[in-house]
């Protein structure tokens, strides 16, 4: 009976969209959008039309989006914010909660894939935290670096090799350590203002032939070129470097 009970609560899921491209949103994406009472996307504004939402409007047009205005630059912690103003994300899951509590379904778009790097955690922790009994789900969604390898030829991993995944929000200092192991891919997220610091350091581990960049992957605006040719200005927030392990 209790297993019946927490079946039939409405669920929280969240759906990656992948990284701009339409084609490139799976079938079980948009199945789960499409099956969602509510569909709602992050914005910064409500007049504006957030990137994952564009995704959402093209691949199926006739779904119904809400929007959620969240500060995407903020950095904040849901539960250890000193600040007593409700921070931006626990304002969107509150009004997710609430039409969990009128017993919808929410599907909550984000690019990429959700547990990774995504907007959905701090929504999902959030809305745990007014609705510790919420189901929530995820629906992966394809990763920018693995468009980025396609569009290059690029061999992400090969045999006994292994990868990092880091953002250069902070800096440069763990991808240096990554870069130290040979048989270590290292793929950096929004690192565009360090680009030129990134490559240097690719050059000084013998790395930097076969290393490409790439910004605003399948949306407007889309770049993609040697890391080398790109290493002489600062790049877009929504950029990915792929630097592939050493070959023996």
């Amino acid at each position: 009976m209790i297993a019946e009970e927490k079946q039939d609560l409405p669920t929280l899921t969240g759906v990656g969209v992948g990284p701009g491209d339409p084609s490139q949103i799976t079938l079980a994406a948009i199945m789960a959008i499409q099956q969602a009472d509510r569909v709602v996307a992050p914005s910064s504004s409500e007049e504006a039309v957030g990137r994952a939402e564009s995704i959402v409007r093209q691949a199926c047009p006739e779904v119904e989006i809400e929007r959620v205005v969240i500060e995407m630059s903020a950095h904040y912690q849901l539960g250890n914010n000193p600040d007593p103003t409700p921070s931006p994300y626990s304002q969107a899951a509150a009004r997710i909660s609430g039409w969990l509590d009128a017993a919808e379904s929410v599907a909550f778009v984000t690019l990429g894939d959700p547990n990774i790097y995504s907007t959905f955690t701090s929504i999902s922790e959030g809305v745990l935290a007014l609705r510790p009994a919420t189901k929530v789900e995820t629906i992966p969604g394809i990763m920018a670096f693995q468009v980025l390898a396609s569009a290059t030829c690029t061999t992400v991993l090969d045999a006994n090799q292994t990868m990092t995944l880091v953002t250069a929000l902070d800096g440069t200092s763990d991808i240096e350590e990554a870069l130290s192991d040979s048989r270590r891919t290292v793929v950096v997220y929004k690192g565009g203002r360090h680009f030129p610091e990134i490559a240097k350091l690719a050059a000084r581990y013998g790395r930097l032939e076969g290393s490409y960049a790439g910004e605003l992957l399948g949306l407007p605006g889309q770049q993609i070129c040697p890391l080398s040719e790109i290493a002489s200005k600062p790049s877009a927030y929504l950029s990915t470097i792929i630097i592939p392990a050493r070959r023996p």
